[in-house]
């Protein structure tokens, strides 16, 4: 298997050994470059072509933000898939790098292993060649992974969260089996437990701590208006049931309007 080519912009010397030296352990990443801020990092990019970058928001010289706009400047094959690493958790900070096209936006201090299943999805979004035949489905599962990060992202829901990960996975079961919605208990939570290897009870409590924090955060208006309808308000938080439904409808007939 072709190993997937990591570059990592960071700030902090420390931190970014650390990185380095997890990732060259790795079989299936290979580190082709680092840098400690934009400038650095912007003129390697030509050099190594890596597939998947990780990248310091807050750096000096050249941050983030402004790497990530000179990125967009490049033809998407020349720019990497990009995993925002930050030690600030603002929503402001979230909001701009979404529109400026970040895959994954991961708080500090971070779970290594959980870094890593970040950097193959992603490098999976950038890679994939579906066969002739697939390439429907593919493109349409890329599309839906990217908008339900969009949409959590953008409502408050950080990616590092145990509950991001299985509520984006119970929206796709539901997208794809609408049935499954009136199974959750007996068949939704113990397919995911299954595929992430814990048990129903830990992906319940997740879910719903995800949508507590996101909740939590008050930004009602913001959710308001992804849903298009006034359905929330900070009293009325909806079940781990209700809300998967609700994202699960609104991506599936925004699907069904492209189709």
């Amino acid at each position: 298997m072709e190993r997937v080519k990591l570059m990592i912009v960071e700030d902090n010397a420390e931190l970014r050994r650390m990185l380095g030296d997890y990732f060259e352990m790795r079989e299936d990443i290979s580190v082709v470059g680092t840098a400690s801020n934009g400038v650095e990092a912007l003129k390697r990019i030509d050099e190594v072509n890596p597939d998947v970058m990780l990248l310091d928001m807050i750096m000096p010289q050249m941050d983030g933000f402004e790497l990530l706009t000179r990125l967009r400047q490049k033809k998407s094959e020349e720019r990497p898939e990009v995993i925002a690493l930050t030690a600030l958790c603002r929503d402001d900070f979230i909001s701009r790098t979404i529109e400026l096209g970040v895959r994954y936006y991961m708080v500090k201090p971070f779970d290594f292993e959980l870094l890593h299943q970040r950097v193959m999805e992603t490098a999976g979004m950038r890679k994939s060649t579906p066969e002739i035949g697939a390439t429907v489905q593919g493109t349409r599962a890329k599309s839906i992974d990217e908008r339900i990060a969009n949409m959590f992202l953008t409502i408050g829901m950080p990616a590092h969260i145990k509950g991001y990960q299985f509520l984006r996975e119970a929206v796709k079961v539901v997208m794809e089996q609408p049935d499954m919605i009136n199974r959750i208990t007996k068949e939704l939570y113990p397919g995911i437990a299954h595929r992430f290897n814990t048990t129903s009870s830990k992906v319940e409590r997740a879910i719903r701590h995800a949508i507590e924090v996101a909740w939590g955060r008050g930004r009602i208006e913001v959710i308001n208006q992804v849903f298009g309808s006034n359905v929330c308000t900070l009293e009325n938080k909806p079940t781990n049931g209700e809300f998967i439904a609700l994202v699960a409808d609104k991506l599936s007939l925004e699907r069904s309007a492209l189709a």
